[in-house]
């Protein structure tokens, strides 16, 4: 209700609300997108030049008229901004001082120093107005009111405010918890879930993952005792076999529901189809080859490559191509302006297995095809006689569900996909799993014993699951 106060924030809400509408119902045409994305696109250059003081010295040199667009080729020139920009820059990347933010967050900092992530009012309103427009479809499929359940990482992140305003604009009721607090903790977010009726969750996988085994640990059947039909995870990655198997193992419907980062905000956002589209409204996107910064061309409607972002609005911290160092593919969709996303892992997080580079996203999906009954697992690579072996820890979810793990069919898929020895051992998961939003997937995930020296995010991960304990 702060729009009452701020009426011309009202009207700016009011003028985002309704492009987003027109975009949902099919309105924009792609030269007539093409067209206000370049026309933005200087408005945040200009912008940032000059109110930051990086962007400032950084695009001094870019080719940029007074008013109207840049071109197309000027655009490809401006230089890339980078992760270790933002943490060596840090406060002198934002375009307004700290007091000019509503509210201030900031990145995990588990691997390299904290970056400040400030939101000003129309940082919120326009990614808040594509979640709401986006989420709404997928709330309706699962009854008409909601008691959700936001559970953030930590207090200095974005989930918890950003879902508490989307889910009070579609109506439905919030309860935001902190599982891993010491104040809160799983015993008392499993009572809420309970006592509250909570009908669905905001949480990552880990989290999930976590909630589930605590429920077990205390003999709570989340099947009949809970009532969560519904779970938007968010904050790793999550390859939809995952998804299939999270759900069979809540009883209930998963989708991967935004694909963001603390620092370039929302990218892309769940619809009811279930699949991940693009925010061409809010964002200019480019894809890139990791390795030369190149520009990837589609082939057969789909690029491939590391995505780069630029924000077409003007709020607290605009990135200009920003270089996320995450790898997706992008699917042109046909008859709509956006494009569906698939976030396929952080370029660091790439594994070579049989000397093929491997995603972690086409390594989870091989795996998951043939998994179900599983509440957690791991991997272990090792070189064996000069050949990779890919060794898979899967937990069952309970003592009846191990035996019907099919292990071959497991060891098969792996082996014929990556050309790699497998095996697959059954047992517990220790509370590394669980870090995988707050440091990486690949370090929650795997451990690569192939290189003598001990990763620098496996140490931190390793570090935040001493202090979780079994969680």
């Amino acid at each position: 209700m702060f729009t009452l106060f701020r009426p011309e924030l009202a009207a700016y809400a009011q003028d985002a609300l309704a492009e987003q509408r027109r975009l949902h119902d099919g309105g924009w045409s792609p030269g007539e997108l093409h067209s206000l994305q370049m026309q933005r696109a200087a408005e945040t250059i200009r912008y940032v030049r000059a109110n930051s003081a990086f962007y400032a010295d950084r695009l001094s040199g870019v080719t940029l008229p007074p008013a109207g667009p840049i071109s197309p080729r000027d655009f490809a020139a401006v230089p890339f901004t980078t992760k270790d920009d933002l943490r060596a820059d840090l406060f002198d990347v934002m375009s307004q001082p700290i007091d000019g933010a509503w509210v201030y967050y900031e990145t995990t900092g588990t691997t390299g120093r904290a970056t400040p992530c400030p939101r000003d009012e129309r940082d919120s309103i326009v990614n808040n107005t594509a979640l709401t427009l986006a989420y709404e479809g997928i709330f309706a499929q699962h009854g008409e009111r909601h008691v959700v359940a936001v559970m953030g990482p930590t207090e200095l992140h974005s989930t918890g405010d950003t879902f508490g305003d989307v889910l009070r604009n579609l109506g439905h009721t919030v309860v935001k918890m902190w599982p891993h607090s010491p104040v809160v903790g799983f015993p008392r977010a499993l009572a809420l879930l309970e006592q509250l009726g909570v009908t669905a969750l905001v949480c990552t996988p880990g989290m999930a993952i976590s909630l589930a085994k605590a429920a077990r640990a205390a003999g709570i059947d989340i099947h009949s005792r809970l009532g969560v039909r519904l779970i938007l995870t968010l904050g790793e990655l999550t390859s939809p076999a995952m998804l299939d198997n999270l759900g069979a193992l809540w009883s209930a419907t998963v989708y991967n529901c935004m694909y963001a980062s603390q620092e370039a905000s929302i990218m892309a956002a769940c619809h009811a189809d279930g699949r991940l589209h693009t925010v061409p409204l809010n964002n200019h996107i480019e894809v890139i080859d990791p390795d030369t910064g190149r520009a990837v061309e589609a082939v057969g409607g789909v690029r491939e490559g590391e995505l780069v972002v630029t924000h077409l609005y003007r709020g607290a911290k605009p990135l200009v191509r920003y270089r996320t160092g995450d790898m997706v593919r992008l699917y042109t969709e046909p008859g709509s302006v956006s494009e569906v996303m698939q976030p396929i892992g952080r370029s660091r997080d790439a594994l070579r297995l049989a000397g093929r580079r491997v995603s972690a996203f086409d390594l989870e999906q091989t795996l998951f095809t043939h998994i179900r009954g599983v509440i957690d697992y791991f991997l272990f690579i090792d070189e064996v006689d000069g050949q990779d072996l890919v060794t898979v820890n899967l937990e069952p979810a309970d003592e009846a569900a191990g035996p019907g793990i099919d292990r071959v069919a497991i060891e098969r898929a792996v082996a014929d996909a990556f050309d790699v020895a497998c095996q697959v051992v059954l047992g517990s998961m220790d509370a590394i799993t669980s870090t995988g939003a707050m440091v990486s997937w690949k370090a929650a995930r795997i451990h690569d014993r192939r290189g003598a020296d001990a990763e620098p995010e496996r140490v931190a991960a390793l570090a935040i699951a001493a202090g979780r304990g079994t969680r």
